[in-house]
């Protein structure tokens, strides 16, 4: 088991944001990068949307990054840690453009990428970048055969509605191969078949944890699987966050669990199949004193759980 850093004021979800991160910058996200780095963290990662309707500012708030930028520059900013997306909203971007800026971004971190697409769930969002939000799942199975064409194939070639290439020349390739790791986002049936035919991780949301077992059952029992499904991302935060960024309770997460209960419960995920979880961001006072929570994170929790 693996932990992620939970990067303070990535986003402004009213069910997951502690008060005190709205006072982190960008020079304090570059200072926590690299300390995340040196405490042995094993991941740093971007959610992304690109706007958010008026109407649903008060759960998701306003505060976004765009994924690719934000990994690359903390993959700039680092020298080991890996870098990955929570998720990118894969039918919002030109398949061949997202394509270039990650196999850019492997390139120059010498293979330290991870992606987590998503099919994206917000309908405005669609609508003011002018893609048809009922076709996403087809849209999301084309550009990522496409990606994964144009990252492995010497002459790469792809005929669909969607997006259509030939005659055309790629480079550089991802350095990973045969190439970068490419996880999934989501816990529909489509996104399930998704993950057996390209990806190697899941990162589910809407998906309670004791039925997390069922769902790599699922993944696994497809007739295309391809047999490479490594990894399983569950945060802490995850089960207080429902449909449409909606507050959910649960009294089993909650920010000032005691080493023992992170523990436990880290082992109870798993056994469900989790390989790498993330801890809310505490209700602490200030940036100081969530350097401190993170050391003591590092040295009290991740010996146990390795």
């Amino acid at each position: 088991m693996e932990l992620s850093f939970s990067m303070p004021h990535m986003l402004e979800i009213q069910a997951m944001m502690q008060p005190w991160e709205a006072r982190v910058t960008g020079a304090d996200q570059t200072r926590l990068a690299k300390w995340a780095e040196k405490l042995g963290y094993a991941m740093i990662c971007v959610p992304e949307h690109h706007v958010i309707s008026n109407n649903h500012v008060g759960l998701s708030g306003k505060f976004y990054f765009n994924a690719y930028a934000g990994m690359a520059y903390f993959a700039g900013a680092t020298e080991t840690i890996k870098v990955n997306s929570c998720i990118a909203i894969l039918p919002l971007q030109n398949p061949i453009v997202s394509a270039k800026a990650l196999a850019t971004i492997d390139w120059f971190s010498g293979g330290r990428t991870i992606i987590t697409f998503a099919a994206g769930w917000l309908k405005e969002e669609f609508d003011a970048l002018g893609v048809p939000f009922h076709e996403r799942g087809k849209i999301c199975d084309e550009y990522l055969a496409a990606i994964i064409e144009l990252w492995t194939s010497d002459d790469p070639v792809f005929e669909g509605k969607y997006v259509s290439f030939k005659d055309v020349a790629f480079e550089p390739k991802p350095v990973q191969k045969p190439h970068l790791p490419v996880w999934m986002g989501g816990d529909a049936d489509a996104v399930m078949r998704r993950i057996a035919r390209h990806a190697s991780g899941w990162w589910p949301f809407l998906t309670k944890p004791e039925n997390i077992p069922g769902r790599i059952d699922f993944i696994k029992s497809q007739p295309d699987y391809n047999g490479r499904l490594d990894n399983v991302f569950y945060g802490f935060a995850t089960s207080r966050l429902g449909d449409g960024h909606v507050p959910q309770d649960d009294p089993k997460v909650r920010p000032g669990m005691t080493k023992q209960e992170i523990i436990d419960r880290l082992g109870w995920f798993k056994t469900l199949g989790v390989t790498m979880s993330g801890l809310p961001v505490p209700a602490v006072t200030d940036i100081q004193a969530y350097f401190d929570y993170t050391q003591w994170v590092a040295e009290e929790i991740m010996p146990a759980i390795r």
